[in-house]
Formats: C-alpha cells, sequence, structure tokens
C-alpha cells in the first residue's frame, strides 16, 4: 500500500491509501476528490492533469503534455498507475477541482435574472396554470395542561386546530409530531401550523413557535448534466427568495450520460451515482438557499425537479443502462411524485416531489419542463424551441402538435473535446472578435476585473471558429489557410490560432484553438442543424415556415446568433425571430413547484409530443455530414453568409 496525498489549490489537503497498480484518478474518485475529466478517464480528453510534486508514479508520456510539462511533473491522472510503496504528494489545480464545489447564489436585483420567473408566472397566470396549491397556514393558542388536564400534547393539538381551522379530521405527521412538544412550550402553548387540505383530513406538515415569520415555500431544481441550478420561492405570492447553482458532483464521473451510465453499472456503482447528486450537490445548495432565504427546511412543502433522461434515473437510483444500449428502453418516463424524506433532501419530509416527464430516452424532462415555459405549445405559428446544454434537444411545433428530438452533439458547447475548452466559470473566454487585416482577438473573460484567462468555453468557441472562418483565416474544412503571427504549426503541420501566450494565462498555458478542436465542433454544430433540417424535412418544411426561435440553456446567454449562423449551426432566418429565454428548466421547474395545474400540463405535454429518433431515422448521417462545413455544403441554405 502507498500513502496518496492530494493538494488541493484551496489549501485543502486529502490523504488515502492504494494499492499497487491502482489508477490515481480512480483512487481520488474513491476518496471524493473532484478531478475533472470529461471523458471519464480514458485518455482522450487530456483534462484529468496533476502534478507530481514528490514520490514516483508509473505515468506514460501523452500528447497532451508536453515535454516541458512532463519535466516539471504534471501528469494526466487517469494515465498514472501507483508502482510501489513509497509516499506520493500530487497538486490537484483549482480549474480541475473547483467548479463542482462551488456553490454561487444569484443576485436577486439583477432585473435580467428576474424576469425570466416574472415572465413564466405571468404566463402561466394568462392560461390559468398560475399558483394552485392546497396549503395554508393558522395561529391558535391552546389551554395549558394542569394535573386535571392531562391530555397528551398531540391530542390537546388537534383539538385547537380542528376548533381554529373548522374541520372535521386532522391528521399530524410525524415529523410535526416530534418537534411538537418542545414548539408548544417555546410561546405558552402559542403555534402556527402549516397544514394541507387533502379530500378527508387536513395534513400538518409542521408546527412552529407563534410569532415566527413563516413562508409556505416551494422549491425547484434543475439538475443539468454540468450544472445544477435551484429557485426557493414563496407559494403563496410566487416571489423568489434565494437562487444558486453549483457544478453536478457526478462531473467527475465523465462530461456526458453515457460515460456516467457505465459508471453506474460497476459494482457499487447507482449508490455511488445517485450520492454524488444528492448528498454532494443538491443538500449543500438547498441549505446554502434556506439560510440565504432567512426560512427553516420545514417550510419547503413542495418540490420540483426538471432533467435529462439519464440524471432522472441517477437522482432516484434507478438503473440507467439500458438508456445507452439499443432499443433504448428507460426505466421510466413518468415518475409518480415522490415525498423528499425518501431520497433524504433537506426539505420537509412530507413534501411532494414533482418530476417533470421524459418522453424520450434522450429528450427528458428539462425539455418538457423547457417547452411548456416557452409557451410554444400555446401558440399559432410555427415555433423551433433549442435547449443548448452538454447535449442539444430541439422542439418544434405549435398548438396543434409538438414534436422533439435529440442530437449528439457531445460536451463541445459545455468546452469538452476541445484543448483548451472550458466551462463558463471564472477564467473562460466567452466573446471574441477578430480584426480582419491584423488577425489580433479582443477578448472578453468571465470574471472580475484583472481574471486572466484559464481556457475558452462554449459561446467563445462559436465565436472564434466564426471570426476566423470570416477572417479567411480557415477555410470551410476549418483547416488553417492564412497565415499570421497568432498562426502556428507544429511538427505535423497542424495550424492553430493562439489567443494568449503561455506567459499570460492564469495556467501557464498557452491558450489556443486547433484545427482538431475546430474538427471537433464543426460535428457538434452540424449535430444542431441536422437535427433541426431532419426534423422539418420530415413534415416537408423548410426554415422558412420558423416565426420563433427560442434558444435555452447555460451556453444559450452568451450566444452571438450572427456567429452562430456563420458557422451554420442555427437556421439562417430573420435574425428577430430569436430570443433567448434563460434556463427554461428551472423556469418551467418553477412553475410546476408552484401549481398543481402547472404540474398537469407538461404532464399533457409530455403525452402529446412526438419523439423523433435520429439514429434510426432514413437519411439523417447524410444530413449530417452535409453540415459539417462551414456553414454547409448546401449554400442556398445559408444564403447571408459571404463566403
Amino acid at each position: 500500500m502507498a500513502e496518496i496525498t492530494y493538494l488541493l489549490e484551496n489549501g485543502e489537503k486529502v490523504v488515502v491509501s492504494a494499492g499497487i497498480g491502482n489508477n490515481l484518478l480512480e483512487v481520488a474518485r474513491g476518496a471524493n476528490v473532484a478531478i475533472d475529466a470529461p471523458c471519464s478517464g480514458n485518455g482522450a480528453c487530456g483534462k484529468c492533469r496533476v502534478r507530481l510534486v514528490e514520490g514516483a508514479i508509473d505515468a506514460p508520456r501523452t500528447s497532451h503534455i508536453s515535454d516541458e510539462e512532463y519535466a516539471e511533473g504534471w501528469r494526466l491522472s487517469c494515465a498514472c498507475k501507483i508502482e510501489d510503496d513509497r509516499p506520493i504528494t500530487v497538486l490537484v489545480p483549482d480549474i480541475a477541482s473547483a467548479y463542482q464545489s462551488r456553490i454561487r447564489t444569484a443576485d436577486l436585483s439583477d432585473e435580467r435574472e428576474i424576469k425570466i420567473f416574472t415572465d413564466i408566472q405571468d404566463h402561466m397566470n394568462e392560461v390559468g396554470l398560475g399558483i394552485s396549491h392546497r396549503f395554508d397556514q393558522v395561529t391558535f393558542t391552546m389551554d395549558e395542561p394542569t394535573l386535571d388536564d392531562t391530555m397528551p400534547d398531540n391530542e390537546r393539538f388537534e383539538r385547537a386546530f380542528l376548533a381554529a381551522v373548522g374541520c372535521d379530521a386532522v391528521e399530524l405527521s410525524f415529523h410535526a409530531l416530534r418537534r411538537l412538544a418542545a414548539v408548544m412550550r417555546e410561546k405558552d402553548f402559542a403555534v402556527t401550523a402549516i397544514y394541507e387540505k387533502q379530500a378527508h383530513r387536513y395534513l400538518v406538515y409542521d408546527v412552529f413557535p407563534a410569532g415566527t415569520d413563516i413562508k409556505i415555500c416551494a422549491l425547484a431544481i434543475d439538475i443539468g448534466t454540468t450544472t445544477v441550478t435551484g429557485a426557493l420561492s414563496d407559494l403563496t405570492t410566487g416571489e423568489i427568495l434565494s437562487r444558486a447553482s453549483a457544478g453536478n458532483g457526478q462531473i467527475r464521473y465523465g462530461a456526458d450520460v453515457i460515460n456516467r451510465i457505465i459508471e453506474q453499472t460497476k459494482e457499487g456503482g447507482i449508490a455511488k451515482l445517485q450520492k454524488a447528486i444528492i448528498d454532494e450537490t443538491l443538500i449543500p445548495l438547498i441549505d446554502m438557499m434556506v439560510r440565504d432565504a432567512g426560512i427553516e427546511k420545514g417550510q419547503i412543502v413542495r418540490m420540483s425537479v426538471a432533467s435529462n433522461t439519464t440524471m432522472n434515473h441517477l437522482f432516484v437510483g434507478a438503473s440507467a443502462n439500458s438508456l445507452r444500449m439499443e432499443p433504448y428502453i428507460p426505466t421510466f418516463f413518468r415518475c409518480p411524485p415522490v415525498k423528499a424524506g425518501n431520497l433524504r433532501l433537506p426539505v420537509n419530509p412530507l413534501a411532494d416531489l414533482f418530476i417533470a416527464p421524459n418522453i424520450g430516452s434522450y429528450v427528458g424532462g428539462d425539455i418538457t419542463a423547457g417547452t411548456m415555459a416557452s409557451m410554444v405549445w400555446n401558440k399559432e405559428e410555427f415555433s423551433l424551441f433549442i435547449d443548448l446544454g452538454t447535449n442539444g434537444e430541439i422542439v418544434f411545433g405549435n398548438n396543434e402538435f409538438l414534436m422533439s428530438c435529440a442530437c449528439s452533439a457531445g460536451p463541445a458547447f459545455e468546452g469538452g473535446d476541445i484543448s483548451c475548452g472550458m466551462r463558463a466559470t471564472d477564467g473562460a473566454i466567452e466573446a471574441i472578435s477578430i480584426d480582419k487585416e491584423s488577425m489580433e482577438p479582443t477578448v472578453r473573460i468571465v470574471g472580475k476585473d484583472g481574471q486572466k484567462p484559464v481556457g475558452i468555453c462554449g459561446s467563445g468557441i462559436i465565436d472564434v471558429i466564426s471570426e476566423l472562418f470570416r477572417c479567411g483565416i480557415i477555410d470551410s474544412k476549418g483547416k488553417f489557410v492564412r497565415e499570421g503571427a497568432r498562426v502556428r504549426r507544429d511538427a505535423h503541420d497542424m495550424g492553430r490560432y493562439v489567443l494568449f501566450e503561455s506567459s499570460e494565462s492564469e495556467t501557464g498555458r498557452e491558450i489556443c484553438i486547433n484545427e482538431v478542436d475546430i474538427e471537433s465542433f464543426i460535428r457538434a454544430k452540424g449535430a444542431i442543424f441536422s437535427a433541426i433540417d431532419t426534423m422539418l424535412q420530415t413534415l416537408d418544411m423548410t426554415p422558412e415556415v420558423l416565426e420563433h426561435i427560442y434558444i435555452a440553456g447555460g451556453i444559450g446567454s452568451g450566444i452571438d446568433i450572427e456567429n452562430a449562423i456563420r458557422i451554420g449551426m442555427l437556421p439562417d432566418v430573420d435574425r428577430e425571430k430569436y430570443a433567448y429565454i434563460g434556463n427554461s428548466s428551472l423556469a418551467g421547474s418553477y412553475a410546476i413547484s408552484l401549481s398543481d395545474a402547472a404540474y398537469e400540463k407538461v404532464l399533457d405535454i409530455a403525452s402529446n409530443m412526438t419523439y423523433l429518433e435520429l439514429s434510426t431515422y432514413p437519411g439523417y448521417m447524410d444530413h449530417f455530414v452535409a453540415a459539417c462545413f462551414l456553414p454547409h455544403t448546401d449554400a442556398s441554405l445559408f444564403p447571408s453568409v459571404q463566403v
């Protein structure tokens, strides 16, 4: 056995023991050390870099690490094996470990953030799907017990409750029962109770000392493959009380759902993946929102979750293995409401957890919730809804029909499969323009003033490829055809465009985009456009029929629509038809958390949506191959793009 010490850049130290021959990345996973491994350790992405500080390790050289970096101790953790029992110390860079651990609270004074939720609430009200539930609260005082009145606390409470509310039957939940004695005596037997009006009884969810500022609350969660976001709201008014986001704790098991499903099939995998999302992600995220809102956990009496089909399975602890194998059958499309206590979530244990329904193996509840939030289902004109996240999902239709599909774009939109790619966190280059004459770039970086660049996120990758193409630096195949000070070539004549020299970056590594990166991203954008094109052609339609195109998802907020069209990712139609609608999955989840009627509507949307399986659709691969050029092999589809 060897002692392994993982040094995190935040100063934390994790020490574990490992056997000879064990893999360094797998040891880190077992010790709950978050090392970013988008490819789940198969050596393809080169992102799981660590620096050997002390000791020796069996670590072959790879193309992802230069000779100079190797001499400095940099290694790919997925390629490292423990070779003897000598102690080993490795440094885990902050870029690899911090994404999952940092929880961000949203600024509720940000008008753009709040408008997303006020808009969905207004839309829901307009169509009769606004706030609807059966919860209320009541405050009353009971007679104190005496030697002549020895009635137990629960019966004393129930008698006073029936008199105060005027109902025929009441049941005290186990959660409330355990709190009852202390609560009753804190304010001389004056209490406030939160209860639900059920068909044959009133059910008391929780009790508080009279005078407590009680808000009956709902919690909405969006579980993305990469990012998890939440919104805590007042169930009576719909007011957002707090918001937060964090990296999905499962990220260290791979950037895409397939790698996570494979991880789930290993011994203890189901419990491990569920723990990563519940214990490591949702519990601290909810704790943060509860503290920020100044409420008690028991006041959260409704909860909703919207996520893709795989994330739904991993969240509830169901096997997702059959999702990745033909004929791609999930355990469930629709999951009945679950009591939050069954999943150990830090809310009222009786809270009903509503899970937005899936409609296909790769079109899940995040899309049904997002479709509801987009209001596509309520419009006469044809609309396109596109969710750009770790993958791409698309819905087309109007108030008469809806059709959906998912395309295998891979993790490129989140920076995966790109040598200097990263997620949209501090240090990410999110916007780029290039001067056509000098070929010099102008960039915008996520973070505070003075933030050094770390890598390029999805919106920045779209920009740089579009700008390189516009300036004639690369051709329609993504090959470098123009030379300049920022265009470099390696020993194999592969070109790259350098945005920042190694001395200018946060990591001490050159930040660039090369021909392999461009080829990977062209495939990703080709998957999006070919999916749109195929879906329209199945209905004998063209992009000209579209009146609204709604872009949702994390990457969508930073997309330059003109650049996305120039590279052939989005249809070349009037730009005024495009609109960004934010995190539509969270917005839809928010509506469900507030309203029984909204939950019924999302079930109805899912039941009536046609799912198009592109992988088995004749001719789809021809559409895809044609779209893997800038902008496309059929120039007539992009009349505004000057080539």
